[in-house]
């Protein structure tokens, strides 16, 4: 498993597609903005299969981890942990000092795994519980 930043995004767009848009049902208009140009993108990979990503946005000494998601053939298997993880690492390497995102709220024990610490209230976002989180670096 290979796990590293890519130009190339159209497979992460593949993947967030399927996983967003296609399982979650959120809306073209609510999935697509303007910071996927700004962003770097993560992309696992295995062969040539696109497995997950995620996107990373820097703000000063804050790195926003999101966008994250793992196809259905690779879930349980660790590949969201590695990508945070990888995330993490390239934040810092960055330097961040602080991670941050907002996770469906059924995802706050994986998060909680990783070392992120839940603050603020839940809220509703493209029609999904969410809360955020995050994590020193």
């Amino acid at each position: 498993m290979i796990i590293e930043p890519v130009d190339d995004i159209s497979p992460c767009h593949a993947l967030r597609r399927a996983v967003f848009i296609e399982e979650q049902g959120i809306s073209e208009p609510e999935e697509w903005d303007d910071l996927d140009s700004g962003a770097i993108h993560l992309l696992a990979y295995e062969g040539q299969t696109p497995l997950g990503t995620a996107r990373l946005i820097i703000a000063g000494t804050t790195g926003k981890i999101g966008r994250l998601c793992v196809a259905k053939s690779a879930r349980g298997t660790g590949l969201g942990a590695a990508l945070v993880t990888e995330a993490c690492l390239r934040l810092k390497a960055r330097g961040c000092s602080r991670a941050y995102l907002s996770a469906q709220t059924y995802a706050i024990p994986f998060y909680e795994r990783l070392g992120f610490t839940a603050y603020g209230e839940d809220y509703d976002d493209a029609g999904i519980p969410h809360r955020d989180m995050e994590k020193p670096l």
